[in-house]
């Protein structure tokens, strides 16, 4: 198995296509491409860059990938100007079975069983990576996005699949302002779309999620009023009031998502010394226009569920990014496995300009990779899709470390 990746920030779309092509297929010595991952800010035309990469790896090659804030390979790290990547795989034992759909807008469960029944499941199956569009209607400079949520989603691909098979992806977003996203389907360009491979052959995947969030101050409240993907209340208080009183201001309301509070759900025990990775965290979008309540990044929270407020921790968040991708390493060396190929999938706010940080994490991850000499593509992301506590599940502000490994 072989794998390179390339990178690219140029605003003629086509040319960083093909660019972005041309440089994986040398970096790793390809001769005859496999599989494509490719990854575009939304400033570039998503189908010139599509029909650039086309241009070096042909027609009928898989390409899988779509909208990202930013990129994040070996040597380039960058979610300004017009950043652009992608990883080109070359392999006799690798196998793939690429299937999309579309119509995420008209319900994420039907999607997810749609895109499992045409993907159909084998004994042998190592691994399901999930590429979706998060955006069902952008935002506005008033008002907060309305998301296609990953929770349903997922819990249509496990209905239908009916295997133990790890499911690892993303919610794809293209810039801060949640805007419009698109989604390279394999053979097309398309919207409001899922996209699936799954990876079977000779190898196994690892994986290892990058936490960063602290505790506010510990208070359970109890979401007493709930519709949707929006809180109106907790402990039978508009939560847009308690809000204002932890932040002292109201000034929140006017950030889309809210970068520095976010809600936490513990999975772990709710009297045991806290671990942040028994937490599930939910993005804010953002207040509603009324002021009547706010929206979260996922629906899975309902009527009756503990919650607990969290902050984004930036030194919490170096120190997991740094010990986990090391930790995920050395286990892998300890296996006596080879890694090939990794991919990091970014949550977007945990990038400098939005964390209040000197430094990016994802270059943590990036050192440790290096240091194995293993060929990375990374890309920022709305939502990461990763086992956690024994089942697959919806993130926020997360990163998610995806290793290829061999004997």
């Amino acid at each position: 198995m072989k794998v390179g990746t390339g990178y690219c920030n140029e605003k003629d779309a086509l040319s960083s296509g093909k660019r972005v092509a041309e440089n994986a297929i040398e970096n790793g010595s390809i001769h005859r491409p496999d599989f494509v991952f490719a990854f575009c800010n939304s400033r570039l035309d998503h189908d010139a860059f599509f029909k650039g990469v086309q241009s070096v790896v042909g027609n009928n090659m898989p390409i899988i990938g779509g909208s990202a804030i930013g990129i994040i390979t070996n040597d380039d790290l960058s979610y300004e100007g017009y950043p652009a990547g992608a990883a080109v795989i070359q392999s006799d034992t690798l196998r793939h079975r690429v299937a999309a759909v579309g119509d995420l807008d008209k319900g994420e469960k039907p999607a997810g069983r749609k895109l499992a029944e045409k993907l159909s499941n084998e004994i042998e199956d190592k691994l399901l990576l999930v590429l979706y569009d998060s955006i069902r209607i952008p935002a506005t400079d008033d008002t907060p996005p309305v998301l296609n949520a990953s929770s349903p989603l997922i819990e249509g691909i496990e209905q239908a699949l009916q295997s133990n098979v790890p499911i690892v992806g993303a919610g794809l977003v293209g810039n801060y302002a949640l805007g419009a996203t698109k989604q390279f389907c394999g053979s097309y360009v398309g919207s409001q779309s899922v996209v699936g491979v799954i990876f079977t052959g000779d190898f196994k995947p690892y994986f290892r999620i990058m936490h960063g969030c602290a505790l506010l101050n510990g208070v359970y409240h109890t979401i007493t009023k709930m519709e949707g993907s929006v809180i109106y209340e907790l402990d039978g208080k508009p939560i847009v009031e308690i809000i204002d009183e932890l932040y002292g201001t109201q000034d929140w309301r006017h950030e889309h998502p809210v970068r520095l509070l976010t809600i936490g759900k513990n999975y772990g025990g709710r009297f045991d010394e806290p671990k942040e990775g028994n937490y599930v965290n939910r993005l804010i979008t953002g207040v509603l226009p009324n002021g009547e309540g706010i929206g979260v990044f996922e629906p899975d929270l309902e009527t009756g569920t503990e919650i607990q407020f969290m902050l984004r921790d930036a030194a919490r968040m170096m120190e997991s990014a740094k010990r986990n991708s090391a930790e995920l390493m050395e286990q892998i060396a300890a296996d006596g496995r080879k890694a090939l190929f990794a991919m990091y999938i970014d949550y977007a706010g945990r990038a400098a300009i939005r964390s209040n940080s000197p430094t990016e994490e994802a270059a943590q991850v990036q050192k440790v990779i290096n240091k194995y000499k293993t060929p990375l593509l990374g890309f920022y992301s709305g939502v990461e899709i990763a086992p956690l506590l024994e089942k697959s599940r919806g993130l926020d502000r997360t990163g998610v470390l995806i290793v290829f490994t061999k004997d």
